[in-house]
C-alpha cells in the first residue's frame, strides 16, 4: 500500500511550495488503519473517537468506510454534523455533561450517552424518554501511559447498585462500557474487563435488566518506536476469544482513536537557528511542544524524528522549539549529523494528539495541514503538483493531480 512512509516525498519541494512547518495528512492511511482494525474485530462496530485528530478530512475518509463515531463535546457534534454524519451512528461517551450538552446532542439526533455515577444519572430524568444509557465501568490499568479509569468509571462491585438506582428513576440503561487506557501494551486488561462485564451483564439480566450493548473502548496501540505497522490482528486475537463468551445478542462497540489517526500524519519543520550550549549542538526549529509536538507533553509520547538530508557522523544533539519558553524542547539527547539553518526535520506518527492539543502560545500560529490521498493519487514526486480545492476552517485542503 502506498502511504506517507513509502511515497517518494520531496520534503524540500513541499516546504518551498507550502512553507514550514507543515503537517501532511494522508486519507489513505486513515482508511487503511480502519480496515485493519475492522478485520481484527469483525463483529465490533467501530466508533472513531474524534479527540486525537478531529479533522473533517479524517471524518470524510471514515464515512466512506462505513465508520461510526464517538463524540464528547459540542464542537465534535458540529464537526460530524457538518460532514453529513448520520447521528444514529454516533454515541456520546463523556461521562460528565452539562444539561445543555445533553440537549445539544439530542437535538443533533445522538441519543446514546454514558454515565458512571448517581449524580450523572439524575441529569437524565428529564430526558428518560429520549436517552439510552451505558454505564461506564472502571478497570484501572497501570501498564498504560494514560490510565483512563482514574478519572471515570464505577467500580465493578458497585455497578449493580448504579443500575438499580437508574431503574428507580425510569432511565433506559441499555449496556455497559469501559476504557482500559491509552496505548495499552497487550490485550490482557481488555480481556479481563470483558470477562467482568460479562458477569455483570448476566447478573443484570437475571434481575430483569435488558442490557444489549458492551462498549470495549479504545487503547489499541501503534508502534511509535519503529514507526511500523502494528500487527493488530494478532493483538486482538485474545479480545476476539473473550468476546465469544458474551451472551447471545450482545452488540459490541469500540472507540478507536489513536490507532486510526496516529500513522496518518507526518510533520515537516525547519532549522531556523543553531548554537552550541553545554557541550552540545542546539538546533532551533519552527515547530515545537506548544505546537505540533504538544503530544510529548500531554500524551507522554516521543515521536520518531529524523533529518532526511543531513550527512556526517551523528552526535548527541538538542532540538528546541520556536517559543521563548525553556520547556519548549523536542529532544535533548537525539543523535543527529551536523545540521545547518534551513535543514529539515521530519516527525513520523504525528496524527494523534498533536494538532488537536496544539496551542498558539507566543502568538505562533498552529501548523497548517496539507491533505493528500496516496491511495487514489500519485506519490508526492516533484513531477506532480498539489492544488488547493477548498478551505476548511483555518486549514487548507489539497488533492493530488497529475
Amino acid at each position: 500500500m502506498k502511504n506517507l512512509y513509502t511515497a517518494n516525498l520531496d520534503y524540500r519541494s513541499l516546504v518551498n511550495k507550502y512553507g514550514s512547518p507543515l503537517l501532511i495528512l494522508d486519507q489513505a492511511t486513515v482508511r487503511h488503519q480502519y480496515r485493519s482494525l475492522k478485520r481484527a474485530l469483525p463483529s465490533v462496530t467501530l466508533h472513531y473517537a474524534l479527540k486525537p485528530l478531529p479533522h473533517p478530512d479524517v471524518v470524510s475518509a471514515l464515512l466512506e468506510e462505513g465508520s461510526s463515531f464517538d463524540l464528547a463535546t459540542k464542537g465534535e457534534i458540529d464537526l460530524v454534523r457538518n460532514a453529513g454524519v448520520d447521528p444514529r451512528t454516533c454515541i456520546h461517551t463523556h461521562p460528565i455533561k452539562k444539561d445543555d450538552e445533553i440537549r445539544y446532542a439530542l437535538d443533533f439526533g445522538c441519543n446514546t450517552f454514558v454515565i458512571d455515577n448517581i449524580e450523572e444519572a439524575k441529569k437524565f430524568v428529564s430526558f428518560r424518554d429520549q436517552a439510552r444509557l451505558l454505564v461506564r465501568v472502571s478497570f484501572p490499568n497501570p501498564e498504560t501511559p494514560v490510565d483512563l479509569s482514574k478519572k471515570f468509571g464505577v467500580l465493578p462491585q458497585d455497578c449493580m447498585e448504579l443500575l438499580r438506582f437508574a431503574k428507580t428513576l425510569g432511565l433506559n440503561v441499555v449496556g455497559l462500557s469501559f476504557h482500559v487506557g491509552s496505548q495499552v501494551p497487550n490485550a490482557r486488561r481488555h480481556c479481563e474487563a470483558i470477562e467482568q462485564c460479562n458477569d455483570i451483564i448476566r447478573q443484570a439480566n437475571e434481575e430483569g435488566f435488558d442490557l444489549e450493548i458492551l462498549d470495549i473502548g479504545g487503547g489499541f496501540p501503534v508502534d511509535y518506536e519503529k514507526a511500523e505497522e502494528k500487527d493488530i490482528f494478532s493483538f486482538c486475537a485474545p479480545i476476539r476469544d473473550a468476546l465469544a463468551i458474551l451472551p447471545e445478542g450482545i452488540r459490541v462497540l469500540a472507540e478507536p482513536g489513536r490507532f486510526i489517526s496516529a500513522p496518518s500524519m507526518i510533520n515537516i519543520c525547519t532549522v531556523v537557528g543553531k548554537a552550541r550550549r553545554f557541550g552540545k549542538p542546539w538546533y532551533y526549529l519552527d515547530d515545537g511542544v506548544y505546537c505540533s509536538y504538544s503530544g510529548q507533553i500531554f500524551d507522554h509520547v516521543m515521536y520518531p524524528k529524523f533529518a532526511p538530508y543531513a550527512v556526517g557522523e551523528p552526535q548527541e544533539s538538542v532540538l528546541a522549539g520556536p517559543t521563548c519558553d525553556s520547556i519548549d524542547i523536542i529532544a535533548e539527547n537525539i543523535m543527529l549529523p551536523e545540521l545547518h539553518v534551513d535543514d529539515i526535520i521530519v516527525g513520523k506518527m504525528m496524527g494523534a494528539y498533536t494538532i488537536s492539543t496544539a496551542t498558539e502560545f507566543n502568538f505562533i500560529n498552529k501548523t497548517e495541514i496539507l491533505v493528500v490521498d496516496t491511495e487514489r493519487g500519485d506519490e508526492l514526486d516533484p513531477q506532480f503538483r498539489i492544488e488547493p480545492v477548498s478551505e476548511v476552517v483555518t486549514t487548507d485542503r489539497f488533492k493530488l493531480v497529475s
